[in-house]
């Protein structure tokens, strides 16, 4: 297969990547809070919150960002803040602070449920 792509089709295949790896972290997150919620901490919860933890080590590593921004940078001169993903500008602006607390609180269920 070749992919010598231009650059907007090498910006919306990178963009495309992004946001299903954000859908697959998101759901993680999402699966994490009900397992919390529905007091059915197991082995896969124990995964999720490893993966969501990994997550946050790639992001503190690239300062913040993901490994996939730079690359897209590469392929427009557009900074908004949803530049290189699928997403709402203002959730691409607030969706480390939304799903972090989302996360934490998860944790935080999943912590109760076995401490109970």
């Amino acid at each position: 297969m070749d992919l010598n792509l231009d650059a907007p089709n090498k910006l919306l295949l990178i963009k495309l990547v992004h946001t299903l790896i954000w859908a697959f972290f998101v759901s993680v997150i999402g699966y994490i809070l009900y397992a919390g919620i529905s007091n059915e901490v197991g082995t896969p919860v124990w995964i999720a919150i490893g993966l969501i933890v990994f997550e946050g080590i790639v992001l503190l590593m690239n300062k913040g960002k993901c490994p996939l921004t730079p690359l897209a940078a590469q392929y427009t001169f557009n900074t908004d803040d949803n530049f290189d993903i699928f997403l709402p500008k203002w959730l691409a602006r607030n969706n480390k602070i939304i799903f972090s607390l989302i996360y934490f609180l998860g944790v935080a269920l999943v912590i109760y449920r076995i401490a109970e």
